[in-house]
């Protein structure tokens, strides 16, 4: 028999793309883990409406994503580098392209996702679509053209160039998470906050949300995703040695998944750590979104620091999650529902920021610092002000905010229709006569006029 005869090349490309397809599907699995973990943080007269906004965030973002938003990445960085962007939209019609876009998609889409959390229960659906079209059609993707696209804050761009260094973000803490954060926190200003939520002083009261069990366990199908969101990130599983043999790459793999693990359990133990301090008792949601600020906060640096400085901005994303949390409330008076900011926002700027004080070769210089520093502003600034122009003229087309009768039946009712929970509406009723957040109804045994236990983000 004639040995067939293998290229090595081949045999690498073809499993790096299979890798890459195979962490595609699992980052995707984090949008019904989004849902749930919002989903959990409303009330029950909400949730349908939380879930049609998730759904449209995949079904319209991967549309848009691949006729406008993945062109823009290119264009945006050859604008702020000096490049050639003449075959900005040549993907479109290029197969062996379409695995590489597919990738890119899911990332926009967990920017997107993440906005619905903060302006939950009271934004206009319609205003909440043509958001989520120019999220991925324009704001995010001029972020990952300053960055992974060879922009401004690239090696070659503009600012980097003249760093001599490059912008590090493995997996999108900033690029992805923090531009998310971001562009919810100025949504949720501008359509301003529920009805009760603050008192006329300024104060803030608690609106619990229905479900902790869903929140949890959105949280848990999060953190399996998130594998994919950062060990799959290391696209290159297989590469030819100068022998021409095939080598795994192990360690770069191995480095990736571990960081990730210890930032998410150093996450969980800060958060719950300080809610039992500052509450008294160890709140699980809360832990639950120390988990999940301790993955962002290592997002951007599982590849580029140590194990144990995985460890210290794991932990640093849980401890400041609830302390940021507050300050977003109690300081800039907003209506951050799911506490999008802290979780994805601040965790994301602080351990991007830090990488290079962990590196795993040692420190990674002033310039890389400063870089550090820099992209996060720069990345910051982008959200704020594109974001605000973008709502500003949604405002003034269509208006943000739904009518304060529809607030008070429930955006389920108001702007689709349904009832997630019928058994809490008794037939006919709109006019807000009964709750649709279980506070008259109890499906546990339990006695009428009971409430469930708060589930929302606040420690009053």
């Amino acid at each position: 028999m004639i040995p067939i005869q293998v290229d090595p090349s081949a045999v690498a490309s073809g499993v790096n793309n299979v890798w890459v397809l195979v962490v595609t599907f699992l980052i995707f699995f984090m949008q019904p883990g989004f849902a749930l973990l919002e989903a959990g943080q409303v009330r029950a007269k909400n949730v349908g409406n939380v879930l049609m906004k998730n759904m449209t965030d995949w079904i319209l973002g991967v549309l848009v994503y691949f006729v406008v938003g993945a062109g823009v990445v290119t264009i945006a960085g050859a604008l702020t580098s000096g490049g050639e962007f003449g075959g900005a939209f040549a993907y479109v019609n290029d197969p062996t392209a379409w695995i590489g876009w597919l990738f890119g998609a899911v990332f926009a889409m967990t920017a997107a996702t993440i906005v619905s959390g903060a302006v939950a229960e009271r934004m206009e659906f319609n205003a909440y679509v043509l958001f989520t079209v120019l999220m991925t059609a324009f704001i995010y993707p001029v972020v990952v053209g300053f960055t992974w696209g060879g922009g401004l804050l690239s090696g070659d761009g503009f600012v980097g160039a003249a760093l001599g260094v490059g912008y590090l973000d493995f997996a999108g803490a900033t690029v992805v998470h923090m531009c998310g954060g971001i562009a919810g926190l100025v949504a949720a200003k501008m359509v301003g906050p529920r009805k009760g939520r603050f008192d006329a002083d300024g104060s803030s009261n608690p609106i619990p949300g229905h479900s902790m069990l869903l929140a949890v366990l959105g949280t848990f199908m999060l953190a399996f995703g998130w594998y994919g969101f950062n060990v799959g990130t290391q696209a290159t599983v297989l590469v030819v040695a100068d022998d021409g043999s095939l080598a795994f790459m192990g360690a770069e793999l191995g480095r990736v998944a571990l960081v990730t693990t210890l930032g998410m359990g150093a996450g969980g133990a800060g958060a719950m750590a300080v809610s039992a301090s500052l509450q008294g008792k160890p709140d699980p949601l809360w832990t639950a979104n120390g988990l999940l600020a301790g993955l962002v906060a290592v997002t951007g640096a599982v590849p580029h620091v140590t194990w144990w400085g995985g460890l210290v901005l794991g932990g640093l994303g849980g401890l400041i999650v609830l302390p940021a949390y507050r300050f977003t409330v109690d300081t800039l008076k907003v209506d951050d529902v799911c506490g999008v900011f802290a979780v994805h926002g601040v965790a994301g700027a602080m351990g991007t920021a830090l990488i290079p004080v962990f590196g795993a070769d040692g420190f990674l210089g002033v310039n890389q610092l400063l870089l550090q520093v820099v992209g996060v502003l720069v990345i910051a600034a982008w959200t704020v002000i594109a974001s605000a122009v973008v709502l500003g003229v949604i405002d003034a087309v269509v208006g943000l905010r739904v009518t304060e009768e529809e607030e008070r039946e429930g955006l389920d009712l108001g702007e689709h229709g349904v009832s997630v929970y019928p058994e809490f509406v008794p037939d006919g009723a709109r006019d807000g006569s009964m709750t649709t957040d279980g506070g008259e109804l109890r499906t546990d045994g339990g006695a009428a006029g009971q409430t469930e236990s708060a589930t929302e983000n606040d420690d009053e």
